[in-house]
């Protein structure tokens, strides 16, 4: 946890380099910007106004001041320390492991879309060739260095994001043409809430909303110095987003008039393939040396967010399963080792779901984030806000939320998969409150700061 001494600025880009990664760029940007036109842009905006503003606000704070107090790093951790049970601890490490899987596929899948239309380079070998990326990266070094280059990172999706939009809008002819050639083609894109506002809000709120409930996101509240840096990372944090995600979303709305209204074909499966947009606009609209810059950006993207991903999954088994519960014995040395095999593993799993081309990117990625930000949503959120989350809420919200997202994913399918997801934070919310609010406390609760933890606060701000 870098000694949570951690500043706003390098905060702020952890979090905002770990929100958005190839999954926006390639998979949401180039299918929702086809489906909804410029109105894809609210999803941006939603990410920056509750995915990051309301985010650091609400969340933290307080995250960073009680998990400093229970001396925990992870979500399992903060389960087991709040609720007093080491259950949620084992389940939750077991979710986290499990559904976050595809959402790194996700992530794969989208590179290599990108690398293969752009750099020739097949499929399959994008795919392996990141995977063994992924895997040197997380063994340079700690969290403070993962940190720094998630400064770093970010620099140069803020650099790439502008260059984009220049080089999209000179293709188009400037701004005012681009707009009237996708109104001809496609009059519903440049409406206000686009072709359907119910399915484009289902996409906002689960974007946004999500974040609250996923350990890699919420982790980087754990190591902010004080009161005072998140204060200052909450503005960066939201400029960073409504910059980084306006952009990729705006990008994506013009796919139709510069692939001149034809949906790109998969070559290996002969059928329309969205995920193949927004690499098929680049390679048209870009020349080569901005191309190169582009990929650079998605990349970089893309290397924070698989980084946090395959930590946080391995390290819940790891150090939260293992050596926190069956082998409470167990050496730092061989904990980091049993990790390091993990990371192998999760990275393997994933590697393997996305050459499957099961589903769609951004399919993957709903069903990923609904499942564990719903499992941890309500417990976290009642846990850290207040006084009336009881284990048995806990409890309750996470298993309700577990059980509606995958019966809700087997009936309704992955179409509906936006929705689901919105449906599992919901249920996992108001079933912890309601359930909490009907049982008896049992001493796990977190009381409010004390007298000199508040003074201390104060100081500092």
């Amino acid at each position: 946890m870098a000694g949570r001494n951690v500043g706003p600025w390098l905060s702020a880009f952890a979090y905002g380099t770990t929100y958005f990664s190839a999954v926006i760029f390639i998979g949401y940007a180039g299918k929702l910007g086809w489906s909804f036109g410029m109105a894809t842009v609210w999803i941006g905006i939603g990410n920056a106004v509750i995915g990051s503003y309301l985010a650091w606000k609400v969340l933290g704070n307080r995250t960073r001041a009680y998990t400093r107090r229970l001396g925990v790093s992870t979500m399992p951790e903060f389960f087991m320390a709040r609720y007093n049970s080491r259950g949620l601890k084992i389940l939750s490490a077991v979710v986290i492991f499990v559904f976050l899987t595809p959402y790194c596929a996700s992530v794969y899948q989208g590179l290599a879309y990108l690398f293969e239309s752009t750099l020739g380079i097949p499929f399959v070998w994008c795919m392996v060739g990141m995977a063994v990326l992924t895997a040197l990266y997380l063994v340079l070094g700690g969290y403070m260095a993962n940190v720094m280059s998630n400064f770093v990172q970010g620099i140069c999706m803020v650099l790439g994001v502008g260059l984009m939009m220049f080089c999209l809008f000179r293709h188009m002819g400037g701004v005012s043409s681009a707009v009237e050639a996708l109104h001809t083609i496609d009059p519903n894109g440049t409406t206000l809430l686009g072709a359907n506002p119910l399915d484009l809000l289902w996409l906002v709120l689960m974007t946004s909303f999500g974040v609250w409930g996923l350990p890699q996101m919420v982790q980087k509240f754990y190591a902010i110095k004080d009161r005072k840096a998140v204060k200052t990372g909450t503005t960066v944090s939201t400029l960073f987003a409504l910059l980084i995600g306006g952009c990729a979303y705006l990008a994506g709305a013009f796919g139709k008039v510069i692939l001149n209204n034809q949906i790109p074909v998969d070559p290996a499966t002969g059928s329309a393939n969205f995920d193949m947009v927004v690499p098929q606009m680049l390679q048209q609209s870009m020349p080569t040396l901005v191309m190169s810059f582009i990929v650079v950006l998605v990349l970089a993207a893309s290397m924070s967010t698989l980084g946090s991903l395959v930590m946080v999954s391995s390290s819940a088994i790891a150090v939260d399963m293992v050596k926190g519960v069956f082998r409470p014995k167990m050496s730092d040395d061989r904990a980091k080792l049993l990790m390091r095999i993990l990371c192998v593993v999760f990275i393997g799993l994933s590697l393997a779901i996305a050459l499957g081309k099961v589903t769609s990117i951004v399919e993957m990625m709903s069903f990923s984030w609904g499942t564990v930000s719903g499992f941890c949503l309500g417990p976290y959120l009642m846990g850290i806000v207040g006084r009336r989350g009881t284990k048995a809420g806990a409890w309750a919200g996470a298993i309700a939320s577990l059980a509606v997202s995958l019966v809700l994913a087997l009936w309704l399918g992955s179409a509906k998969a936006p929705m689901t997801a919105c449906i599992s934070m919901a249920v996992s919310v108001v079933v912890t409150l309601g359930v909490s609010l009907l049982t008896k406390h049992d001493g796990g609760e977190i009381l409010p700061l004390s007298q000199e933890e508040s003074l201390a606060e104060e100081a500092a701000a």
